[in-house]
């Protein structure tokens, strides 16, 4: 049974979701404070866009005061699965070997970033080497 389908939020959803993941449970004064410290954005544009979000199943309100307090409802570390996911399959064709390779390719690496990397691969390399090869399902 396949996992329900977390909607793609635009990018200024996810300036509102990564609010309410470093702060938690918000109401629409802080998230607009919040975003406007990076750019200018009005109370009534971050409004609609929390009301578009929760009619997305992006965020969920609770009404029980005389302010509503908004938090989200998809994790970010789905969240950034998803939209990663979607961008490696469509920009290196589903290549996750291409997407390092690019971003390896195009800035200097630092030696503690590569050894991060080394370690991590490492990690990767014991993990499938533990895990049983899945089987394909009879017919």
């Amino acid at each position: 049974m396949s996992k329900p389908s977390i909607p793609k939020p635009t990018d200024s959803e996810l300036e509102i979701l990564q609010v309410l993941w470093q702060h938690g449970p918000s109401t629409v004064r802080f998230v607009n404070d919040e975003l406007s410290r990076r750019r200018d954005v009005g109370y009534t544009t971050t409004l609609k866009l929390l009301q578009l979000m929760l009619e997305k199943g992006l965020v969920l309100r609770a009404e029980d005061s005389k302010t509503h307090v908004y938090r989200a409802a998809v994790r970010e570390e789905e969240t950034q699965g998803l939209l990663l996911d979607r961008f490696v399959e469509s920009t290196f064709g589903g290549s996750a070997m291409k997407l390092v390779m690019q971003a390896l390719g195009n800035r200097r690496t630092s030696r503690e970033e590569l050894a991060q990397i080394r370690r991590l691969l490492n990690d990767i390399e014991i993990k499938n080497d533990s895990t049983p090869p899945s089987t394909p399902d009879a017919p």
